[in-house]
């Protein structure tokens, strides 16, 4: 049997039943591929679900104001997906489509689209034979070809996508490319893979030698960037002070709190002095200064510290200028990083 007629039974009988597999709507697949590009799919299917739920077309997402779109999206992570699905959105509804385009050309004009996300629309959703790779694809062809080019290099993207023309069924590329996909993420495992249970295991270079935990050679990564923050949570007759981030930075037109950001962590005894030097507060109004919060992003590790503070008088301070009084029984329509979220329910104003 030929490697393209093993992995077509495999994947036949063992793909999982998942929502996008059950349509050729290509905004349906377009969705699925963004939502799930950083994002494992047990973590990300209920958000696929509620997002199709919220915006079932692209008219709907394009009609959607922005931070409708985020909050649907918080807890995601990497936010930029969100905004540029949405301007993307946008931009086709202006221009008078009613779904994508049907060709890799096309779609890989579009912002947010890159060549994997392109390929895998026109092929899924319009049979176009476009080979494609992913994380799942390079790990499979780098073990079963010994293939010892560094992942995410030039040369590397150059040989897998060169290797995945090569395979490609053209008669039913959408169908081989969710094959090799499937097969790479609950066969071919990034630790410990299921050889036993693999469909090409006999013609399998890195079975063979007993390299399946060589393969992929992979670059090293970057250490984390170490950032401290001090939060200013703010509160005056049932209302928080909300600001909207709109800095090129992390978590763009999300909301926190008015920060600080230190060069190393402080004592809370610099932070309580730090914090009583600014406009309009004194010590007595400082109530309480957190135990230190982690979160961990991809390339950034950040320490913030919560400092609960009562505003009195009705005199707002101008260093709070660019932030927004918010009643506590709104702060559910807002949407926030992770790590804000998370301290809003440890106090309990979010459930």
């Amino acid at each position: 049997m030929s490697f393209e007629r093993k992995i077509l039974a495999w994947y036949e009988k063992n793909k999982r039943d998942l929502p996008w597999r059950k349509t050729k709507d290509p905004y349906k697949i377009w969705l699925s591929e963004v939502i799930f590009q950083q994002t494992r799919i047990e973590q990300g299917l209920d958000y696929y679900r509620r997002f199709v739920k919220a915006f079932p077309t692209l008219e709907s997402l394009a009609r959607a104001p922005r931070e409708i779109v985020m909050k649907h999206w918080q807890g995601l992570g990497y936010y930029s997906r969100a905004r540029n699905l949405h301007e993307t959105a946008i931009f086709l509804y202006k221009n008078k489509y009613h779904t994508l385009p049907s060709s890799y050309k096309e779609l890989i004009k579009l912002k947010g689209i890159g060549k994997y996300t392109a390929a895998a629309i026109a092929s899924i959703a319009f049979n176009e034979p476009v080979p494609l790779a992913d994380g799942n694809v390079y790990r499979l062809f780098a073990r079963y070809f010994g293939i010892d080019a560094a992942i995410g290099t030039a040369k590397a993207e150059k040989i897998f996508l060169n290797k995945a023309g090569e395979m490609l069924n053209k008669k039913d590329p959408g169908t081989h490319n969710q094959a090799l996909m499937e097969l790479g993420a609950l066969v071919c495992t990034p630790r410990q893979p299921a050889c036993h249970q693999c469909p090409i295991q006999n013609n399998c270079y890195a079975f063979a030698h007993h390299l399946q935990e060589t393969l992929p050679v992979t670059q090293q990564k970057k250490s984390s960037r170490k950032r401290f923050f001090i939060y200013y949570v703010i509160t005056r007759d049932k209302h928080l002070y909300l600001r909207k981030r709109k800095a090129d930075d992390i978590w763009k037109e999300l909301y926190d709190f008015p920060l600080t950001e230190t060069a190393a962590p402080l004592s809370k005894k610099k932070i309580l002095e730090i914090a009583a030097s600014k406009e309009g507060l004194t010590p007595k109004d400082i109530l309480e200064i957190s135990e230190p919060f982690i979160h961990q992003l991809t390339h950034q590790r950040i320490t913030a510290r919560f400092i609960r503070i009562t505003l009195a008088g009705s005199k707002k301070p101008s260093w709070l200028n660019d932030c927004m009084a918010v009643s506590f029984a709104s702060l559910k329509k807002f949407p926030f990083p992770r790590l804000i979220e998370k301290y809003l329910m440890q106090q309990h104003l979010l459930s």
